[in-house]
């Protein structure tokens, strides 16, 4: 299961899973992107890159095997 990525896609988001050369879906804003590929990644237990208009990663979200989970 790929991790999933939020990219710039023109002047609109788009959701893509790593290694994915289409777009699972395209949205007007980043937020809605967030927040649809938070879902998959949360259902698919990946990790989450959101990035910024110049292509780089501005934050990730770890939904899978964390290998430093909290401490509680």
């Amino acid at each position: 299961m790929p991790n999933q990525h939020v990219v710039p896609h023109g002047d609109k988001w788009a959701v893509r899973g790593a290694g994915n050369d289409k777009v699972t879906r395209i949205t007007d804003t980043k937020r809605e992107a967030t927040g649809i590929a938070r879902q998959i990644s949360q259902n698919q237990g990946t990790e989450l890159f959101i990035h910024g208009r110049n292509g780089r990663i501005q934050s990730r979200d770890s939904h899978g095997n964390d290998p430093y989970p909290p401490r509680g």
